[in-house]
């Protein structure tokens, strides 16, 4: 693997991490003496480290001329699945709606359909610019449902009156990233239609 595909490995392997630190029940042995905002900062070393990596090895792959397909490939890979799981730890914490969710798992499987029929027609499908804006949108609903969360757990008074704002913020926002998946998948629907005429016999 490349410097740039380690990067992108680096996502992968603080998923399942993130997930297990989100749910682990408070009154576990592990965190019972563990101040809940060591928690909390810890989870958010976690998911900003998983973020900025998203970013950082497309650049490391452009300056060391280490793009390759399978780059192009395990790149939206990684965000997929760290974004689910961000996404599956909201949903069982009860902080965003499963449908929703739901519609979401439907069009990440959705657009690996699409990249599957496109390499059987030799063709790697990277990110498109309609990924890259609805990565930016899952990234916006995550940090809000992650505020939410650390201010439910930190339970400071002063700020108990945001708790209830970014519970509505982290859904209203959540739904509108799905808004903006869904129109993405459209996208790249788009573009398998019509590398599919382009190559369809006179």
């Amino acid at each position: 693997m490349t410097m740039a595909d380690r990067i992108t490995l680096l996502r992968v392997i603080l998923a399942p991490i993130f997930f297990a630190l989100f749910l682990l029940p408070a009154d576990c042995p592990v965190w019972a003496a563990v101040h809940p905002g060591w928690i909390v900062a810890l989870l958010w070393v976690i998911f900003i480290v998983a973020e900025i990596t998203d970013g950082l090895d497309g650049m490391v792959a452009r300056r060391l001329n280490q793009t390759s397909d399978f780059g192009r490939l395990f790149d939206p890979f990684a965000d997929t699945l760290a974004q689910l799981t961000f996404f599956l730890c909201f949903v069982v914490a009860d902080i965003l709606p499963a449908a929703l969710f739901l519609v979401v798992v439907y069009r990440e499987f959705g657009i690996l359909f699409i990249r599957n029929l496109m390499l059987k027609k030799g063709i790697t499908m990277g990110a498109r610019m309609s990924g890259k804006v609805k990565t930016t949108a899952y990234i916006v609903a995550c940090s809000t449902a992650m505020t939410y969360n650390s201010l439910y757990r930190l339970d400071i008074e002063v700020l108990a009156f945001l708790v209830p704002v970014f519970a509505v913020a982290a859904v209203v926002v959540f739904a509108v990233s799905v808004v903006i998946s869904v129109l993405s998948f459209f996208d790249y629907l788009s573009v398998y239609r019509s590398t599919k005429e382009v190559s369809a016999p006179d």
